[in-house]
């Protein structure tokens, strides 16, 4: 099969986007196996390809998805019985494999241990990709594995493995409602580059991925930008969204020619209408009660939830005995999220009794602990966050590893952000220890929004932890608030205060179809019960003049650009709303250093000297360290960058530093002047000589010794302690060496000389004039 269609970027015509497909050619491959690749060229000229029937043929599904020479399979297995979970049991593993780049694993093993920070999230990316899509009633255990083939660190794989997920699921025998396509807009000038290359998007205002089904309905966005203004960043949307049609379509093709018939769905056992008529009976009024009750905040709400269905389930399982305790609990669940979900609808209010686009009330302080370098709390409703920075010399930057720096392009950043969930932010008992999945995603969340209004020249490396003490819903944009002004309070000249707020929609169907939307609404700062009963939680960071990062989770089969579109509007006025209440807090950042600051200063260092200000096997630098705090580190060939964590610190530094070089202390020695100096040691190759007292010796070569040709001083009748005339002629560039000579100041050579012990025959019948 081979189509070809014109090619039209505009968005004018997103509506009909596949007019814009240039290239779809799907053919049998020669070789043993029975593969079939699909090929398809996007409108940037980068040809996808998509394989299947070569590998993995055990798994349900398997696909190989390729962009130049970065290769990527995913395979998709289901178990055939269905789980008693409540929910789909589906889960990701991505996997950077270190021989898809020709490289060795660095740990002592060298084979790939746990996975990284870039696996867990590229995984959190393909999983939010693909989960909205599974039919509600699939309670199947699904395993997707990510596996990367080859790497030729232009073409991103994690795009790859999206789109190999999708085709996976799709060829398989596994219920699921796609397909999807999954593409990176970046921007550069005024130009929409669809997937950059690795070097493009180093220079990219924009870093967006992406993910839609049929009918250019997104499935889910995430994305970081340099402050892009929001009129570009819808832009990029809506193209992204059009070219994902074409992988669609692709995918569609090659699943109606090679795909397994869908397995049967068994249908969820439900319960008698006069038990669900029952239910609703006993719990309609107290719930409406409860959810307009404006009095109620988080734990008060849950409460009175959790009794009213442990009351309701009892008495009903007392009444109809035979029936499950559990399905009791199920339809409860999703009567009581209809509930919440209508009084939306019919008040335009919600739980807590704000309007559609009020923010919760805020509350900000700073310079909480003197110790910090900078501190700052940020309360927004029953989400609190404590943000710390701590300032330190730019060798304690984060290393990425190899792999990761193939990938992305970094090789180490000196501004990062850890962000903590302990268990008691939720009033629960729970695991402390090392950092989750979810904990990881939320961190490099708040970590995008923030990056942009770093200096690129920051003479220091910034750690900024978030440490979320209470947690009522968007806990990852209230990192971004409290984070911003943190760095304000530590007195680093950000650009501008950046902020986040997450947007929610609830939305009706037409006869419960999932494909049209009859009714919506959009909530700005929502709450967590809005966003475990909602359809979407899209968070939006970024400045007044533009966004610094998004990411939208989307529970239902896919959301129409003019909801998206609406959603990113009321995410703006709602992020210049809590800028202003942050602004009176503190607006700009401090100028007067605090007195536990850390100090930098630049200093030049001869390279004769650099001997004496290391020391012997370092040890002038380890001294610095390990008594006072102070790190030493050499710029270039004549510079020497000193860090300490104050000022005192530093003046007890530089005393130090001043006492080591004393000795080095010299005369300004001028250009071809002609200076007595004392021959202080002989040598084979020259004399050791000093200009002045408690010089270190420097070396007159024998080529500079005499006009004559000698092969050692003492041939001329040179000894210790005598003193010569010598022109200096400045210092070597490179080693920074004494250049001396003596012939200069002699006649020209008539012979050659050697000294007596060393006298060759062929040399007794030399003339001597």
């Amino acid at each position: 099969m081979y189509l070809r269609k014109s090619s039209n970027l505009s968005l004018k015509c997103v509506r009909h986007s596949l007019k814009s497909l240039k290239n779809v050619q799907t053919r049998a491959v020669s070789s043993g196996f029975n593969e079939v690749e699909t090929e398809i060229t996007l409108d940037s000229g980068r040809s996808i390809y998509i394989s299947t029937g070569k590998f993995a043929r055990f798994a349900n599904g398997s696909a190989i998805v390729r962009s130049g020479d970065t290769s990527v399979m995913v395979t998709a297995v289901s178990s055939q019985k269905a789980g008693t979970q409540s929910f789909t049991p589906l889960s990701v593993d991505y996997r950077q494999k270190s021989a898809a780049a020709g490289r060795i694993p660095t740990n002592f093993l060298r084979r790939e241990l746990g996975p990284s920070e870039r696996e867990i999230l590229s995984g959190r990316l393909v999983d939010r990709s693909i989960r909205p899509l599974f039919p509600a009633d699939f309670r199947c255990e699904t395993q997707v594995v990510c596996n990367m083939l080859a790497l030729d660190s232009v073409n991103a794989p994690d795009i790859q493995a999206i789109n190999g997920a999708s085709a996976a699921l799709a060829i398989s025998d596994i219920p699921w409602n796609g397909p999807v396509g999954a593409v990176r807009v970046g921007l550069l000038g005024n130009d929409y580059i669809v997937n950059p290359t690795r070097r493009e998007l180093q220079t990219s205002e924009l870093d967006l991925v992406v993910t839609a089904t049929k009918q250019n309905l997104v499935v889910m966005l995430e994305g970081k930008g340099n402050v892009v203004d929001l009129a570009k960043l819808q832009r990029a949307i809506k193209v992204g969204t059009q070219q994902a049609q074409h992988i669609v379509r692709m995918i569609e093709n090659l699943q109606k020619s090679h795909g397994k018939p869908k397995r049967t769905l068994e249908p969820a056992p439900e319960l008698d209408p006069e038990i669900q008529n029952a239910i609703k009976t006993m719990c309609d009024m107290r719930l409406k009660e409860v959810f307009t009750n404006e009095q109620h905040d988080k734990m008060s709400r849950d409460h009175a939830v959790n009794e009213i269905r442990s009351d309701v389930i009892d008495r009903v399982w007392s009444n109809y005995p035979q029936e499950e305790r559990q399905l009791i609990q199920d339809y409860f669940n999703k009567h009581c999220k209809e509930v919440f979900r209508n009084l939306i609808f019919e008040n335009d209010q919600r739980c807590d009794g704000r309007g559609l686009d009020d923010l919760r009330k805020i509350e900000c302080q700073v310079d909480l602990h003197k110790p910090l370098h900078g501190s700052a709390l940020f309360q927004r409703g029953q989400t609190q966050v404590f943000c710390t920075v701590a300032l330190d010399s730019l060798e304690s930057a984060l290393k990425l590893d190899s792999l990761t720096a193939l990938d992305t392009g970094l090789k180490k950043k000196n501004f990062f952000l850890h962000y903590e969930f302990p268990p008691y932010a939720t009033g629960e008992i729970g695991r402390i220890g090392p950092v989750g999945r979810r904990e990881m995603g939320h961190g490099s969340l708040a970590e995008r929004g923030l990056v942009p209004i770093i200096p690129n020249d920051y003479p220091f490396t910034i750690r900024l932890t978030s440490e979320v003490l209470e947690s009522n819903g968007s806990s990852s944009m209230a990192s971004v608030c409290a984070g911003s002004m943190a760095l304000m309070d530590a007195g680093v000249p950000i650009s501008a205060p950046a902020a986040g707020v997450a947007i929610g929609l609830v939305t009706k169907y037409e006869n419960d179809d999932t494909k049209h939307i009859q009714d919506y609404r959009i909530l700005t700062d929502i709450l967590g019960i809005e966003d475990y009963l909602g359809d979407m939680d899209m968070k939006i960071a970024g400045t007044r003049k533009g966004i610094t990062a998004l990411q939208a989770d989307i529970k239902i089969p896919g959301v129409p650009l003019k909801i998206v579109m609406e959603a990113l509007m009321k995410a703006t006025d709602a992020r210049h709303k809590v800028i202003d209440l942050m602004d009176a807090c503190i607006a700009t950042p401090r100028t007067a250093n605090k007195e536990n600051k850390p100090v930098t200063e630049t200093f030049k260092v001869e390279p004769h000297q650099r001997a004496k200000l290391i020391g012997p096997g370092g040890v002038n630098i380890k001294k610095l360290y390990l008594d006072i705090g102070v790190q030493l580190t050499q710029q270039n060939d004549t510079e020497y960058l000193l860090f300490a964590p104050s000022q005192d610190a530093m003046d007890e530094a530089k005393q130090l530093i001043e006492e080591w070089m004393q000795e080095d202390r010299i005369p300004n020695l001028e250009f071809g002047a002609i200076y007595t100096a004392k021959i202080v040691e002989l040598r084979d190759t020259g004399v050791l000589v000093t200009l002045y007292p408690n010089m270190p010796p420097a070396l007159l070569h024998n080529s500079q010794l005499d006009q004559r040709k000698i092969a050692h001083p003492s041939a001329i009748g040179l000894e210790v302690g005598q003193e010569i005339q010598v022109k200096f002629f400045g210092r070597d560039p490179v080693s920074g060496h004494m250049r001396l000579s003596r012939k200069v100041l002699q006649g020209p050579a008539t012979q050659t000389i050697r000294s007596l012990d060393k006298k060759k025959p062929q040399d007794e019948g030399v003339n001597s004039n």
